[in-house]
């Protein structure tokens, strides 16, 4: 791609979120949104292949549709009200909408189906950007306005999210797919901490947000999109490997690796505010998170399988210009519960 397009899409890409983030009109919001949704289509379809094109026009149809309903939404609230206020979301019918459409852009379900397909259907530096940045706009959106949202639909739908985030990864090989139903389950969690405690999900997105960076850098590092290459790592990179498979069980949420931290405070706070059943229920439910994860890393790490090469582990790792951030990445991903005890200081 030519230098000078490539640099006027992310500065479009980013451009758009920050205008969603920092603006308190829906129009401007709404703005944000479609500059953002058009600079990332053509970085899906930057292989020009049927099934890149297929990711996009996906993508493009579920976002299109979501920015619609937000609009309508909007209209319909100033229509009643007077107010295009972003915070001051008075009217019920508009706040259902609206809610609705910031689900499909986050891929909650039941409206996530998206969001698997067009993941897989494109690079995986692409992919990363779709699971990570993509979320801040309407996640922004949603954090200013749960106040006036139905709480018994962000729960259902949060439930929803955390049943098939876990019970959609279970057949995957496609590291892809699974990291997207991982992305549909941390959605979950997410919103149904959202009402109670917007400060857990700022502190929940952004292990959410380092997690999926760790593993996609060593992903793209290593040119690994299924479990059968991931396999063939340990011949070459043990390392990454061994860092990969302890930021798979710190996203599955074992102690005490940092994964463990937002799910133990979400409990804990949902605890406190007398949902036992609810809790209950999450925490089973990531059990089957747990279970795809730790499959994954048997299937990759405690077999090994025939190779071409003299199967000697290179211990020593190479320094390498793409990995600038992995150190430090790799530290938050997995050592971060030593200082929990001040976040409860600052609750």
């Amino acid at each position: 791609m030519n230098p000078l397009v490539t640099l006027i899409i992310y500065t479009t890409l980013i451009s758009g979120t920050i205008i969603t983030m920092t603006s308190s009109h829906w129009l401007t919001v709404w703005m944000g949104l479609e500059m953002n949704m058009f600079a990332i289509i053509p970085l899906i379809m930057k292989t020009h292949t049927p099934r890149t094109i297929e990711a996009a026009t996906k993508y493009f149809l579920t976002q299109a549709s979501a920015s619609m309903l937000l609009l309508m939404a909007a209209t319909i609230n100033f229509m009643e009200f007077g107010q295009w206020t972003v915070i001051d979301m008075s009217s019920p019918i508009a706040s259902t909408i609206m809610l609705t459409a910031i689900m499909m852009k986050l891929g909650m379900a039941p409206f996530h189906f998206w969001v698997p397909e067009v993941t897989q259907g494109t690079l995986l530096s692409t992919s990363l950007i779709i699971l990570t940045w993509q979320k801040l706009a309407p996640l922004s959106i949603l954090y200013q306005i749960h106040p006036s949202m139905n709480p018994k639909i962000i729960l259902a739908s949060a439930m929803l999210s955390i049943m098939i985030g876990g019970w959609g990864g279970l057949n995957q090989t496609q590291l892809r797919k699974i990291m997207a139903y991982s992305s549909i389950a941390h959605m979950g969690w997410m919103s149904a901490i959202l009402i109670f405690n917007p400060s857990l999900m700022l502190l929940n997105l952004t292990l959410y947000i380092i997690f999926t960076i760790t593993m996609f850098t060593i992903l793209i590092h290593c040119m690994s999109t299924s479990n059968k290459t991931l396999s063939m790592m340990w011949n070459n990179t043990p390392i990454l490997m061994t860092i990969l498979l302890l930021t798979l069980l710190s996203m599955g949420g074992l102690p005490p690796l940092s994964g463990f931290v937002p799910k133990w405070l979400i409990i804990n706070e949902m605890i406190t505010n007398n949902n036992i059943t609810i809790s209950l229920t999450m925490a089973m439910l990531a059990l089957l998170n747990l279970y795809f994860y730790m499959r994954l890393i048997y299937s990759s790490s405690l077999t090994l399988f025939p190779s071409s090469n003299n199967m000697k582990f290179k211990w020593k790792m190479n320094n390498s210009p793409k990995l600038p951030f992995l150190p430090t990445l790799t530290i938050i991903s997995i050592l971060m519960l030593p200082i929990t005890p001040m976040m409860f200081i600052s609750n």
